[in-house]
């Protein structure tokens, strides 16, 4: 369990949240399923995938370095709204992060500056069930936890976002397919909210690992 990650150890956590939203392909298509037109996942898993072989390829001096390329290859290779916002997010957070290491002050910045960044080019609020709704908690959990150090960041931002996903399924939708459902959308939850959780979730787990 490292207090600061090198940038290596960075892109191992990378690589490994962007295994785990691949290996969630099937889940994440069903919830979009349920209240979108159901491409979520497979759009998710392309840019993952593409984020992978940018981390590969893409030589990185600073740990925002890592997530700008992720964000790149997200808005590239996904499509749709989600590439979109979850490109947004990598790279929002990436320009902030202009060490050699992440720790627990870089963290929380970064998922600020990236919740701040989705809600600049989105319009969207937390409580319109979007990814949001996931990321604003994270982001305040991984702030208030900060001074406990990276892990107890990390696992409080995880743990935070998969409390907002559940609280996703009493929303109405403002944005997207899940928005002309009304009231039908109730009891489902957002699935750029699974995919923000999945992503911490994976970060978190790697760290204490």
């Amino acid at each position: 369990m490292s207090d600061r990650l090198t940038v290596d150890q960075t892109k191992a956590a990378l690589v490994a949240a962007a295994d785990a939203i691949i290996a969630s392909t099937e889940r994440l298509t069903k919830a979009d399923q349920a209240i979108g037109d159901g491409d979520h996942g497979l759009g998710m898993a392309r840019g993952m995938k593409a984020a992978k072989e940018a981390l590969d390829k893409k030589p990185a001096a600073t740990v925002g370095d890592l997530f700008k390329s992720v964000g790149m290859a997200i808005v590239s290779t996904s499509g749709g709204a989600s590439g979109a916002v979850f490109g947004t997010l990598f790279t929002g957070a990436g320009k902030v992060l202009t060490a050699d290491v992440l720790d627990a002050e870089g963290f929380a910045t970064a998922l600020a500056e990236g919740q701040k960044a989705v809600q600049a080019r989105g319009k969207a609020e937390p409580g319109h069930k979007t990814m949001l709704d996931a990321l604003a908690p994270a982001a305040e959990a991984a702030r208030a936890n900060a001074a406990a150090g990276l892990p107890a960041a990390a696992r409080a931002a995880a743990t935070a976002a998969g409390e907002g996903v559940e609280r996703t399924k009493d929303m109405v939708a403002q944005f997207g397919r899940a928005r002309t459902l009304g009231d039908r959308a109730l009891g489902h939850p957002d699935p750029g909210a699974i995919s923000v959780t999945i992503i911490l979730d994976a970060f978190a787990s790697t760290i204490e690992g």
